[in-house]
C-alpha cells in the first residue's frame, strides 16, 4: 500500500469484507473506537495499544515566534501536542 494513506473509510471497508456485520455496523463501531481513544487522550494524556504503540499528549509552552512574511517577532500561544511512541514490538516487526 505504499504511497496511499489509510483512512478511516479503509477501515471500515476492510472490516466489513472480515465479518459478517453491515457496513453502518462496522462505521459505528469504527467510530466508537475512536470516541473512545481520543476521550482516553483527553482525560488521561495517554492511550497505550499493547504490541503497537502509544499516544501521549503534552503541554507545550509559549515560545517566541517569527512571522516569515513580515520578519514580526511574535508569541505563539501554548498547545497541546500528541506523539506516537512505537512498542519495541511493532518496532522490531516493522525494521524486519
Amino acid at each position: 500500500m505504499e504511497g496511499k494513506t489509510l483512512t478511516k473509510a479503509d477501515i471500515v471497508d476492510s472490516i466489513y469484507e472480515k465479518t459478517d456485520r453491515n457496513r453502518a455496523e462496522v462505521k459505528n463501531l469504527v467510530e466508537s473506537l475512536l470516541d473512545i481513544m481520543k476521550s482516553a487522550i483527553k482525560k488521561d494524556h495517554a492511550l497505550l495499544i499493547s504490541g503497537f504503540g502509544k499516544l501521549e499528549a503534552y503541554d507545550k509552552k509559549a515560545r517566541k515566534g517569527r512571522n516569515p512574511q513580515t520578519d514580526e517577532t511574535i508569541t505563539l500561544p501554548p498547545r497541546k501536542v500528541v506523539v506516537f511512541r512505537l512498542s519495541r514490538k511493532f518496532r522490531a516487526e516493522l525494521n524486519g
